[in-house]
């Protein structure tokens, strides 16, 4: 991908670890394509997809799979991934995010109201994929401290350019002006 300076971005590669259980799964097998070190683990919640060196987890859920089985296991299953994980996300799954989806998500968030997790809906694997490594690359050591600068940034250019900003820093002028003559 070419930027506007005609330099190639470098591609952002990382170590992922996964549960097991996600080893024949299409987010494995994009992430791998994608030259990610994938590393499989039995010690991780089932269906968890850890990037520690971000210190972001998410755990993926199917909405379909929740409509044919008993939900108090699965919430059972996002505490424990909570209590383990400060930073993570629950993708919920699903083709068509229609009104059983919703109410799927708005159970859960009700259940989990107060705590730290996040729900994000997705559609497919790609767009999952892509989530994940937008907030993981976000959130990582040197990325994050160039997000923070270039915020700083922009906040003060917007303060400088502000016309309130101008008006006021006018009116100092105008009053230390009164105030020395």
């Amino acid at each position: 991908m070419a930027e506007s300076d005609g330099q190639e971005k470098a591609q952002w590669i990382t170590t992922v670890i996964m549960s097991s259980s996600l080893q024949g799964h299409e987010i494995s097998a994009s992430l791998k394509n994608q030259q990610h070190r994938i590393r499989y683990s039995d010690s991780v919640e089932i269906g968890s997809i850890i990037f520690s060196l971000s210190g972001v987890a998410f755990l993926l859920a199917d909405v379909q799979d929740l409509f044919l089985t008993n939900r108090e296991p699965f919430f059972d299953k996002i505490k424990k991934f909570m209590t383990i994980h400060r930073n993570g996300f629950l993708l919920l799954s699903a083709a068509l995010h229609g009104s059983k989806e919703w109410d799927v998500m708005f159970r859960i968030q009700q259940r989990f109201l107060g705590s730290n997790l996040r729900i994000i809906p997705v559609h497919n694997t790609a767009e999952a994929v892509k989530l994940m490594l937008t907030v993981a690359k976000t959130t990582s050591k040197p990325h994050v401290d160039s997000v923070r600068y270039r915020m700083l940034m922009a906040k003060t250019q917007i303060v400088e350019q502000s016309p309130v900003w101008k008006m006021l820093h006018q009116s100092q002028l105008d009053c230390s002006l009164l105030n020395t003559s």
